[in-house]
């Protein structure tokens, strides 16, 4: 009798939680779970942060440490199957100081990762995706993937975590066996440095955008613009969102904003006075149904650096959709190349929102055919399998 192949583990140092809300590494874990029976990950979330979030007048709670996710993962036809959850396990530390009291507290919990995820069996390669799991280079021979999907180099940062960025990404981009980034931008930008970058974009359930979808009962009546994604000012333009919410009101219609708020309570405050409807997430699988009964999709994002150099899922879920989108000339969304999606500045923004809004004939049936070259999750995760696989070989590496 042959002898069962030993369990791959890999440990994946995320941005975000393992939540409701999917984004790309959630979307690239599932299905390489789905499509390899050997595999397991440890998804390490970003710490809990008890005394920032009394400070923020939230309630403190310590991280969640190690749980299995009861999860059903998603197959290769981009259905829901039932798969072998127990193969996925979350981890999630605490960080109870700042960095500034704390230096070497990024380091205490990379390894403490590292140490969780031998549980399940030998680490064989290591997914950085939070900058802050530098650390990993040091603490396990196990091949070091580092996936880039935002250019924290140009975010607005204090001086002092601009270096402690700039130093951690340079040892990522020189010292990772391989690195994936989501956009043409981070590919040249960072290509100076690391020239054999591998450019693994986001994608899109098509499926899900398929066939009738029933319009949300908590979607505001009457025209809506509606953004999706996470609210944050680095993305966010407050200021545009709020003057747009106000032309919107005036013409009788809703500019609702749909995902996660991380935004400041002063800017929060600022767009309900304006009139905008801040909703919260909603788990991914009823994103679909929201997108498709918007009468215009919206992308109220600053122009800069930053966002130059994302990739965001919302340029393909906003194209499957095919309802009329306007955005600011951000990356992505100026070359689209898509009838349904236009590209204006942001002084004319709110009247072009208003007026696609509220023209008749920018409700109803889906306008056409989902576009074929959109990239799939299912297609992204076959090309991330291929960039793991050739990290992972025997023998396996244990944490220092």
């Amino acid at each position: 009798m042959r002898p069962e192949p030993e369990r791959r583990i890999v440990v994946v140092y995320s941005l975000e939680p393992w939540d409701d809300v999917w984004r790309r590494n959630q979307h690239l874990v599932s299905r390489l779970l789905a499509a390899d029976a050997d595999l397991a990950v440890l998804f390490v979330e970003p710490p809990a942060d008890p005394l920032h979030a009394a400070l923020h007048g939230r309630l403190p709670r310590p991280g969640r440490g190690r749980r299995r996710v009861d999860h059903p993962v998603r197959g290769g036809n981009g259905d829901l199957e039932d798969g072998d959850v127990t193969r996925l396990r979350t981890y999630q530390p605490t960080k109870w100081w700042p960095r500034r009291l704390d230096p070497h507290g990024d380091r205490r919990r990379a390894r403490a990762a590292l140490r969780t995820a031998a549980h399940q069996g030998p680490v064989t390669a290591v997914w950085v995706n939070d900058i802050s799991a530098v650390h990993a280079l040091d603490l396990t021979d196990a091949p070091v993937l580092y996936d880039l999907t935002d250019d924290w180099l140009a975010a607005r940062r204090s001086p002092e975590e601009n270096a402690r960025l700039t130093a951690a990404e340079h040892r990522l981009l020189t010292e990772s066996r391989a690195v994936t980034a989501c956009s043409p931008a981070l590919v040249r930008d960072k290509g100076a440095v690391r020239p054999d970058i591998v450019l693994l974009t986001n994608g899109v359930d098509v499926g899900s955008y398929r066939g009738p979808l029933e319009r949300p009962h908590d979607l505001a009546t009457g025209p809506v613009a509606l953004y999706v994604g996470t609210l944050h000012a680095d993305r966010l333009d407050v200021d545009l969102c709020a003057r747009t919410a106000q032309d919107l009101v005036r013409a009788g219609a809703r500019l609702v904003l749909l995902g996660p708020d991380a935004l400041q309570a002063e800017e929060r405050t600022r767009l309900v006075r304006a009139g905008a409807e801040l909703m919260g997430p909603r788990p991914h699988g009823q994103v679909p149904a929201y997108a498709r009964s918007a009468d215009v999709l919206v992308v109220p994002h600053v122009v800069d650096r930053f966002t130059d150099s994302l990739d965001p899922i919302k340029l393909y879920e906003y194209r499957a959709a095919r309802r009329p989108v306007v955005a600011t000339p951000v990356a992505g969304f100026r070359e689209a190349g898509d009838p349904l999606v236009r590209a204006v500045p942001a002084e004319s923004f709110p009247a072009v929102v208003v007026h696609t809004a509220t023209s008749p004939g920018t409700s109803g049936e889906e306008a056409e055919e989902i576009p074929s070259g959109l990239p799939t999750w299912d297609s992204q995760a076959a090309l991330m399998r291929e960039v793991l696989g050739g990290l992972m070989r025997p023998p396996a590496a244990r944490p220092r």
